[in-house]
C-alpha cells in the first residue's frame, strides 16, 4: 500500500520513532522501518519510505511471517487495504498529520 504525506516537518526516522517503528536500514534514497507485533519479531508492519523535498513517500506492508528461501523466494506479506493494515494506515495518518 502507498502513501504521501506533504509538508512533513521533521525527519523520516523522527517521525516513525514516534509512531512506534525501528530504523533497520538505509538503501540509497529509501529508508527501511519496522514495527513488530510480537516478541518473535513476526508478524510485523514493515515500511520503505523516502523523501523528495517535503513529500514523505510511504510503501508498507504486513509481513505474517520470515521470507523463506529454497528454489524460489516467497514472501509472506500483505499489502492490501484492510484488516490490520488499514488499522495502521489510519493510525499514520493521525501522528503524521
Amino acid at each position: 500500500m502507498q502513501l504521501k504525506f506533504e509538508s512533513i516537518k521533521s525527519s523520516p526516522i523522527t517521525l516513525f520513532r514516534r509512531a512506534g517503528y525501528t530504523f533497520q536500514r538505509k538503501e540509497g534514497n529509501e529508508m527501511s522501518f519496522i514495527r513488530p507485533l510480537a516478541r518473535a519479531g513476526f508478524p510485523r508492519f514493515h515500511i520503505y519510505a523516502s523523501v523528495s523535498g517535503t513529500i514523505l513517500s510511504v510503501n508498507i506492508h504486513l509481513d505474517q511471517k520470515k521470507e523463506t528461501y529454497g528454489t524460489g523466494t516467497r514472501h509472506h506479506g500483505e499489502y492490501e487495504d484492510d484488516g490490520a493494515l488499514k488499522t495502521e494506515i489510519e493510525r499514520l495518518k493521525n501522528i503524521f498529520l
